[in-house]
């Protein structure tokens, strides 16, 4: 079985692609954005993945690749194109290499035009193709600036794109409108730019004509993109909190384990946001434990410290959870979610009072 998650970074409009074989749970992230390599993490650990490679399709200028801080935090190998005159890849592809995961694996298409180093990454049945910047839901990546040659993407789309399987499905870096994915029968016939009987002067006439502003991000993200996106020194402000052991979920909020919790439990406000009955009832509550009913969380904001961290808690962990999104709204940071909230506790052995064993 073929596993394929599809994610999104709003500031970049940028496609993320995790791929991994069902079978021997190795996988490859294709295109992963700098700000959201721990969003990248935490789903590649709740789907019990081992991520063997990142893979760009070429060297972006709208966003700084998350290839060099998701190999520091998972041990990932770098791979991109041989062409993209970028430094610090574990390994450089040329067209026709295969990338593999499990008994899976990716064939690198040489598509240049939107800049030299660009590649497709089509899956070995050709049900799939990963085409980067080069060929976009009825559309096209640029070609004015960057090495960007609109004959050579023309010649690139037809023939390392179009000829593959009319079912195939394209699945491009970027779409700003929402669509999540095209096939090459329908760029064939509806693409405005590149598919019907469009020549190559025609395609040609139009890229050269679009008078488009830079991205905004370019001079930041080229430079870094160039070094697989190390940043100056090696160093990077993206640090986990330090203040206990947590975890963090493809929900988006920070989780604490219920052993790690009792650990620190004189250093951190707990807020209960359970009902007053249950509060009192069979499951007990932590000692110290402060309850503001998650119906009134907002309201009695000002009950909770600012000077330690804070930890929500509840029956299951699920209303805590939503608890953790309220407060993060409201302006705190240092906040975690209870993992399996008072039945994970009670069923650990952590200490509580009240209730019945």
């Amino acid at each position: 079985m073929l596993i394929l998650r599809q994610l999104f970074d709003a500031q970049s409009s940028t496609y993320t692609y995790l791929l991994g074989d069902g079978a021997s749970r190795e996988a490859i992230l294709i295109d992963p954005v700098f700000e959201q390599v721990r969003r990248d993490l935490a789903l590649i650990r709740e789907l019990n993945l081992h991520l063997l490679w990142t893979l760009d399709t070429h060297v972006h200028a709208d966003h700084v690749t998350g290839a060099w801080l998701m190999k520091q935090r998972s041990g990932s190998g770098i791979a991109l194109s041989a062409e993209g005159g970028a430094a610090g890849a574990d390994r450089f592809v040329k067209h026709g290499d295969k990338v593999s995961f499990g008994r899976r694996y990716v064939e690198v298409r040489a598509t240049p035009g939107h800049t030299d180093g660009c590649v497709t990454y089509v899956l070995d049945d050709q049900s799939m193709a990963f085409t980067g910047d080069c060929l976009l839901i009825r559309g096209s990546g640029r070609t004015d600036f960057q090495q960007g040659n609109p004959r050579r993407m023309f010649k690139s789309v037809r023939e390392q794109i179009f000829s593959l399987p009319s079912t195939c499905l394209i699945y491009p870096a970027h779409d700003y409108r929402g669509v999540t994915m095209t096939s090459v029968d329908e760029e064939r016939r509806y693409n405005p730019r590149l598919g019907g009987d469009i020549g190559v002067d025609d395609f040609a006439g139009y890229m050269d004509n679009l008078n488009l502003p830079h991205p905004k991000q370019l001079d930041v993200a080229v430079p870094a993109n160039l070094q697989c996106g190390e940043p100056a020194g090696g160093q990077t402000d993206d640090s986990d909190p330090q203040w206990g052991q947590l975890t963090f979920t493809f929900g988006g909020i920070w989780e604490i384990q219920p052993q790690a919790l009792e650990e620190i439990i004189e250093r951190v406000e707990v807020i209960d946001v359970r009902e007053p009955n249950e509060f009192t009832g069979a499951l007990g509550h932590i000692t110290g434990a402060k309850l503001i009913p998650l119906g009134s969380l907002t309201q009695r904001i000002g009950e909770i410290s600012r000077d330690k961290p804070v930890v929500t808690v509840c029956r299951s962990g699920a209303r805590s959870a939503q608890a953790v999104v309220m407060l993060q709204k409201e302006g705190l940071r240092d906040i975690a979610n209870l993992h399996g909230g008072m039945l994970r506790w009670r069923a650990e052995g952590c200490a509580a009072e009240g209730g019945t064993d």
